[in-house]
């Protein structure tokens, strides 16, 4: 009896049959094509946008035949790298900005020691604030064996100001004639002296001899010379002067760290205590910040001020340097010093970092690099 095929094992059948019959009809190639060059996968794709999202290099290779899991592989670094973007976009959607003032003044000091120079903007990387060739702490005044000369030994120093015209750096001071000195063109036959800055070894450029000649006549004491911190020289490392700080965070000429910020209400607070006022400039700081609490700043973790990330690293301890007179030159020894001792000792807990030393103000590292001007709002992290 003929069993008639119905629905899926009829159509099942019928394609068995179809594909004998043109097995036998299909003549035999007469040679094997070529195999046509790979083409860029997804993959590829994706782990060269990841790249240039990020700012690394793409580099093109032709494509080869590769294990399938390379191509996982590369798609999870893809898909990784792409997530660190994502985040890095979202991350002031998951946290909270909260504004705690306006940058009021913004300082460089090229020279360490020396008069500071206020500046409406300036871009902010990581060894300090850059105002077009001036860099914060790049210069340094050193004597005969190469340690550094500090404004309690020379305290005339803070009346030396360094500024830059063009291609051309001008030291100055009051009742003395301008040095110009060229930027760019510092022989690189001038000697490179190992300096001292607070014990630890560094180098420096001599500035040559006319830059010497005049810091010498100005001073009136001893022979002095000036050198430059080049990009391609050793750092210090802030790590080694506070273990708070990071490993790798670098420095110049700076005491410890680049950046340090302080409140117009909190020198407000401190003038209310003192006979004669002081300014800001006593205390060297490179941000100021007005709209604040009175120490608000001690409990600040992390800013954003224009696009700049800072993080909070410890406050800053003071020493007799501050009692100097930013504008007569005069050091006092005592004032503001003593009126700090009496009310801003640091907690008991911390003092194997901070020592005796009165806390004012806070040292800060650059989490993201950035430009900031005058009238930015500060925000705090939240």
């Amino acid at each position: 009896m003929m069993k008639f095929l119905e629905g899926p094992e009829r159509m099942r059948l019928g394609r068995n049959v179809e594909a004998r019959y043109y097995r036998f009809l299909k003549p035999a190639p007469a040679s094997r094509p070529l195999r046509p060059a790979p083409q860029p996968s997804a993959v590829d794709t994706a782990s060269s946008y990841a790249l240039a999202r990020l700012g690394l290099p793409v580099t093109r290779t032709p494509a080869l035949p590769r294990p399938r899991w390379l191509g996982v592989a590369a798609l999870g670094l893809a898909t990784m790298a792409l997530g660190a973007v994502a985040w890095r976009q979202a991350r002031w959607r998951l946290r909270r900005l909260q504004q705690v003032g306006t940058v009021a003044q913004l300082w460089i000091y090229p020279v360490k020691f020396c008069k500071g120079m206020s500046v409406s903007a300036t871009e902010c990387i990581a060894m300090g604030l850059r105002s077009g060739q001036l860099r914060n702490g790049f210069w340094l005044v050193i004597n005969k064996k190469g340690n550094m000369v500090i404004a309690c030994q020379e305290p005339r120093l803070v009346l030396i100001s360094l500024t830059c015209d063009g291609d051309s750096l001008t030291l100055s001071a009051a009742y003395t004639k301008d040095l110009q000195l060229p930027i760019k063109a510092v022989p690189t036959t001038n000697a490179v002296h190992k300096c001292r800055v607070h014990s630890l070894e560094i180098e420096g450029r001599d500035c040559g001899d006319a830059a010497a000649e005049w810091i010498t006549s100005f001073l009136k004491t001893q022979p002095y010379r000036l050198v430059h911190f080049e990009p391609h020289m050793q750092p210090r490392r802030s790590h080694q002067l506070k273990d708070v700080f990071r490993p790798t965070e670098k420095i110049s000429y700076p005491d410890t760290s680049p950046f340090l910020i302080l409140s117009a209400a909190s020198l407000a607070d401190l003038n209310s205590r003192l006979e004669k006022k002081i300014k800001a400039t006593n205390f060297r700081p490179n941000i100021a910040i007005s709209g604040c609490h009175v120490y608000e700043e001690d409990t600040w973790d992390e800013l954003l001020i224009g696009n700049v990330e800072m993080k909070k690293v410890m406050s800053c301890p003071r020493c007799v340097m501050t009692t100097v007179d930013p504008d007569t030159g005069v050091i006092d020894r005592k004032e503001p010093l003593e009126t700090l001792k009496s009310y801003r000792l640091c907690d008991p807990s911390e003092k194997h970092i901070y020592k005796s030393s009165p806390l004012f103000g806070t040292y800060c590292l650059v989490e993201k690099i950035g430009t900031m001007r005058v009238g930015d709002p500060v925000y705090c992290i939240v």
